[in-house]
């Protein structure tokens, strides 16, 4: 394996990942549409290129970290285009399966591996090492690529069929938009009847009501009114949405979760799509007349 690895979009996610190879002692080329995201990857050691291309001819893996499916399409194209180096591309966006196969078509027929990596574990994760690594693609180089993984977290491979480790990150991201949902409405019903949040809390976390938003997200974002979980609103609707269109590309009918998506619209348009999705409990209480804070 070559020592050289490529990262393209060093965005917040993008940056702290690229940070944990350089940290293990990889040398990584990088770009970004952003001056400021270069410039923050090279004071942490990264070499900066001029786009994805310019990436692909120094390396032999690089790695996708991107904000929608039509930007990793277009990355996916110049990476097939540019006669570089490059054995393998991994991409730890969340973008879905259809462009998945896409790009894994594209790049196969120049002999390019396509492996999905989609995670989660938020920014927390991403600087801690301490991600959920969703992985599918040719199982036979599955091993060298798992190498790299480890320096982001828990691996848990899919199989090798493009787009797989999308779905199933896909249906993550749309469990977790509905913890937060449904958790909303239920806090916000008892603050609003007199009942003490960090109390309701504790009563939920002991209990069968107990999930991701209970237990990390209103304690930590909620409760103390900072709304900084660190995943914007913008990209949860977006993922829903593309959870929900794949669903029902394969037959699957997702009624709840069109609600889902609808709370995450009204969010997104009241509140931006930077805001924190956490600010999703902010409808209910707008609607009910009471805040949930701590």
């Amino acid at each position: 394996m070559s020592d050289t690895l490529g990262f393209v979009g060093l965005g917040r996610m993008g940056a702290l990942m690229s940070k944990r190879l350089l940290d293990a002692g990889h040398r990584v080329v990088g770009c970004d549409v952003t001056p400021e995201a270069v410039a923050a990857f090279e004071a942490n050691g990264g070499t900066a290129a001029a786009d994805a291309a310019a990436v692909a001819r120094q390396a032999d893996v690089v790695f996708l970290s991107l904000p929608s499916p039509p930007i990793v399409g277009e990355v996916a194209a110049a990476i097939a285009g540019a006669g570089g180096t490059v054995r393998s591309v991994v991409d730890v966006s969340t973008t879905g399966p259809s462009v998945a196969k896409r790009a894994a078509a594209a790049l196969g027929e120049q002999g390019i591996h396509w492996f999905d990596c989609p995670v989660s574990g938020g920014l927390k994760g991403a600087r801690e090492g301490t991600l959920a690594c969703m992985v599918s693609g040719p199982k036979a180089d599955y091993e060298r690529i798992d190498e790299l993984l480890a320096c982001f977290g828990k691996r848990f491979y899919v199989g090798d069929g493009a787009g797989l480790a999308q779905v199933a990150k896909l249906a993550n991201n749309m469990l977790a938009a509905a913890a937060m949902v449904v958790s909303s409405e239920a806090m916000v019903m008892g603050v609003k009847a007199g009942i003490d949040p960090h109390v309701l809390l504790d009563i939920f976390n002991a209990s069968t009501g107990r999930n991701s938003a209970t237990e990390d997200k209103f304690p930590r974002s909620v409760l103390p009114g900072t709304f900084d979980f660190g995943f914007h609103t913008g990209l949860s609707y977006k993922d829903v949405r593309l959870c929900i269109d794949e669903a029902e590309a394969m037959g699957v009918p997702m009624i709840a979760g069109a609600v889902v998506r609808q709370i995450l619209a009204a969010t997104n348009a009241k509140y931006g799509p930077t805001s924190d999705f956490t600010s999703i409990v902010k409808i209910t209480e707008d609607w009910a007349g009471v805040e949930v804070r701590g």
